[in-house]
C-alpha cells in the first residue's frame, strides 16, 4: 500500500507531477497505469483524480511543467545581457546538454506528438510561456544586425527549431546512427565534436 501523504497540496501535487513524468516518460500515454504513478509518489488514486480529473489531464500537467522547467532554465542564460553571438553559442549549448540531462523531456515529445499535440492544444499556458522566450532570441538577432555580425531576415522561430533539433534528432537516434555509421556517437570525444559542429553551424547560418 502507498504510505500516506502529509497534507500539503503544492508538495502533493509536486510528487506526483514527479512521479508522473517518469511514468509517462517510461511507458508513453496509452502504457502508462494511474496505479502506477500514485505508488510511486506515496499517494492513493482518489488523490491524483481530486488534483488533476484524470489520466489526459495529469499528462497535460506533465507536459506543462516539462516545458516551464526548460523555459526558467533557459532564463538563466542570461542572453539579453550578453553579446549576440555569445548569446546564440550558450543557447546551442544549454539545449545540447538539457537534452543530454533530461532524456525524459524527448520522450515526452515524441509521446505528445504520436498524438498530434492533442492535450497541449488545451493548454492555457503553453504560448504564453513560449512569447518571452522567442522575443529574447529575437533582441539577440537583432542587436546582432545591428553590430554587423548577423545578417538581416533571419526568423526567430525557424532557428530556435534549428537549434533544437541538431541537438534532438543525434539524442533521439543515437542507437542506430551509432550502428549505421560504425561509431560510438556517445562518446565524450564525439559528444564535444557534435557540440562544436552544431555551435559552428548555426553561427556561420546567422553570419554577415
Amino acid at each position: 500500500m502507498a504510505a500516506p501523504v502529509r497534507r500539503d497540496p503544492a508538495k502533493n501535487q509536486e510528487r506526483i507531477l514527479k512521479a508522473a513524468t517518469a511514468e509517462f516518460a517510461r511507458a508513453g500515454l496509452g502504457g502508462a497505469r494511474v496505479d502506477r504513478i500514485a505508488a510511486r509518489a506515496g499517494a492513493n488514486k482518489r488523490m491524483l483524480y481530486y488534483y488533476y480529473g484524470n489520466k489526459e489531464a495529469l499528462f497535460l500537467a506533465v507536459m506543462e511543467a516539462s516545458y516551464e522547467q526548460i523555459r526558467t532554465a533557459e532564463r538563466s542564460l542570461l542572453l539579453a545581457e550578453v553579446e549576440p553571438q555569445e548569446g546564440i553559442r550558450r543557447l546551442v549549448e544549454f539545449t545540447w546538454a538539457y537534452y543530454l540531462k533530461h532524456p525524459e523531456f524527448l520522450t515526452l515529445l515524441n509521446s505528445e506528438n504520436l498524438h498530434k499535440a492533442r492535450h497541449i492544444k488545451r493548454s492555457k499556458n503553453i504560448q504564453t510561456m513560449h512569447s518571452p522566450f522567442v522575443a529574447t532570441i529575437e533582441d539577440l538577432l537583432r542587436r546582432g544586425v545591428r553590430s554587423g555580425q548577423f545578417r538581416r531576415g533571419v526568423d526567430a522561430v525557424q532557428l530556435y527549431i534549428s537549434i533544437a533539433s541538431l541537438s534532438y534528432f543525434y539524442q533521439s537516434n543515437l542507437h542506430t546512427l551509432s550502428t549505421v555509421f560504425a561509431r560510438d556517437l556517445f562518446s565524450p570525444r564525439n559528444r564535444t565534436e557534435r557540440l562544436k559542429h552544431m555551435v559552428e553551424l548555426v553561427l556561420g547560418y546567422l553570419r554577415k
